[in-house]
């Protein structure tokens, strides 16, 4: 039967479910590189990009990697797959592709009826390091990169771009030579 007393009960540890819930430590996503242990199936040299946690894993040796925080493709722009770093540049030349300019043409004004590509440096949005992803030899105009809006790293915000803060993308560029095999899940 349900009494005036059974109502106040509930009510109490009702209001009391969110004090406990919170009292909980929230996992904070932590984009600092860090070595973890990883499955044994990822073989050393490989990098491996988790979108959906938002870390990159370059594998140094069985079961251990290097986890570095990156930004990913906004939803339907992600790109998914195995490819190959075939080309890696510092300071990389950009120019959105046309995909970039048609979807966002304000953003990509200066783009439009021309040719014209931003030299590198340090307003250019492929920041510091780009390494480019082919699949069989051919561009796939997906690029693992440094970047100028750091905020961006931990979040699904690129036009399909792996992003990663300048240092770390530097730290990472010194470590992977060409014919680097990169998996995205």
């Amino acid at each position: 039967m349900f009494t005036r007393r059974s109502f106040l009960a509930t009510s109490a540890a009702t209001s009391l479910m969110p004090t406990l819930a919170s009292a909980k430590k929230a996992v904070e996503y932590d984009p600092t590189p860090q070595v973890v242990r990883i499955k044994k199936e990822f073989q050393p040299g490989q990098l491996l990009v988790l979108p959906r946690s938002f870390y990159l894993y370059f594998v140094t040796e069985p079961r251990k990697a290097v986890r570095y925080g990156c930004g990913v493709g906004k939803a339907g722009l992600e790109f998914t797959g195995t490819a190959t770093i075939d080309v890696k540049k510092e300071w990389p030349t950009w120019r959105p592709t046309d995909e970039m300019i048609e979807r966002d043409p304000r953003a990509y004004a200066k783009f439009i009826d021309n040719d014209y590509v931003q030299p590198g440096g340090g307003d250019n949005p492929l920041g510091a390091r780009a390494l480019y992803l082919f699949q069989n030899g051919v561009d796939t105009y997906f690029r693992i990169h440094g970047t100028t809006q750091p905020q961006t790293i931990g979040r699904a915000a690129s036009n399909g771009c792996i992003r990663m803060l300048n240092e770390h993308v530097i730290d990472l560029y010194q470590r992977v030579p060409l014919g680097t095999v990169v998996t995205v899940v």
